[in-house]
Formats: structure tokens, C-alpha cells, sequence
């Protein structure tokens, strides 16, 4: 391998947005940084599923529900 191809892979610590923290390795910053996380995994909407609510706009949802609704319902 050339030299400097590749970036440094270190240890750093993640701090969770409830104040729970883990060690893992990384290529951010320098050798024992700390990455304060703004989004929690574990709490967040992207991740855990959330509460979505489908809008009907102009009866779209219902003319798919009527067509294949036989399809989704258990």
C-alpha cells in the first residue's frame, strides 16, 4: 500500500443525548475524541418507526386501501 492512502483508525467515545457513552473505533478526529451525538438512535422518529400518521389527500390513501386492501390486512 502507498503510504497515507489510508486515514488514522483509533479509538473514540460516543456520548449518547441521554449521557450513556461506549468506546468504538473510528477515523473522526484524533485518537480518544469524544462525539457528542445530537440524534439518539434509540429515541429517534428515523430509526425506531415513530408515530406516522398517512394524510388522505384527495381520497388517495382510500382508493388504495379499497383496491388492495385485501394485500396488507392480516
Amino acid at each position: 500500500m502507498k503510504p497515507e492512502t489510508h486515514p488514522d483508525y483509533h479509538f473514540i467515545t460516543v456520548v449518547m443525548t441521554d449521557g450513556s457513552s461506549y468506546r468504538t473505533r473510528s477515523t473522526y478526529g484524533k485518537p480518544d475524541a469524544t462525539l457528542n451525538l445530537d440524534i439518539d438512535p434509540k429515541t429517534h422518529p428515523a430509526w425506531t418507526g415513530g408515530n406516522q400518521q398517512l394524510l388522505d389527500r384527495g381520497g388517495r390513501v382510500s382508493r388504495f386501501n379499497a383496491k388492495f386492501g385485501a394485500f396488507t390486512r392480516k
